[in-house]
């Protein structure tokens, strides 16, 4: 008898993420870590996203293991980060700290790394890699600041902005992945998954609830 199929569970409650995974012709189920992402003072970049997204993983793998009709899954979690000359800028708290961090991209390139990691239920094989972006934004006037935070799009996004809605007119050029930049390289995965023995096709087949309650 041949062992039941893993099922994908994203550990993120980021509604891009789960699109980008969509347009791969996944349906993951949703479970999101609950984790607080702070960053600490001083915490390079990319020790930050490779830790909060291992975290991220490891905390909803936890929790899947206690269901009493868990199945077999691959959990797949991550973290983006902008950072500009070595700091991470984070999620702007209110409009005030968001106009700062978008005046100090204008005319500048800054990197955006999105850490994502994969575990298997099964075995505990898992692979944490990093995918890096560069993005230059135009030298943008005071004006356009002020109407795009006004919009409201950039709040609790990395960076105080979203390059796949209104932030489009912000950018001037994207070296890299841009679906790094919105939030998951899908490029990469299919790669990464091969690392702990998981073929993406096979994610593609359908999936049941594996948090439904048992009856």
């Amino acid at each position: 008898m041949s062992p039941a199929p893993l099922q994908l569970v994203l550990a993120s409650a980021s509604p891009r993420r789960e699109a980008l995974l969509r347009r791969l012709g996944l349906a993951p189920e949703v479970v999101p870590s609950e984790l607080p992402e702070d960053v600490p003072t001083g915490e390079a970049p990319r020790a930050s996203v490779l830790r909060l997204a291992e975290a991220k993983g490891r905390s909803v793998a936890a929790r899947l293991g206690g269901r009493a009709n868990a199945s077999a899954c691959v959990v797949l979690a991550a973290d983006t980060e902008v950072a500009l000359e070595g700091r991470v800028l984070g999620k702007p708290r209110d409009a005030e700290e968001a106009v700062g961090m978008l005046r100090a991209l204008a005319g500048r390139t800054h990197e955006v790394l999105t850490a994502v990691f994969l575990l298997r239920t099964d075995n505990g094989r898992a692979v944490c890699e990093v995918e890096r972006s560069l993005v230059r934004f135009h030298d943008y006037d005071e004006r356009t600041i002020a109407a795009y935070v006004a919009s409201g799009e950039g709040r609790d996004k990395a960076g105080g902005y979203a390059i796949q809605g209104q932030g489009a007119r912000l950018a001037e050029s994207v070296e890299g992945s841009l679906s790094n930049v919105i939030g998951l390289p899908v490029e990469r995965l299919a790669e990464w998954l091969a690392r702990i023995d998981v073929d993406l096709d096979a994610l593609r087949e359908p999936r049941t609830d594996l948090t439904r309650p048992s009856e």
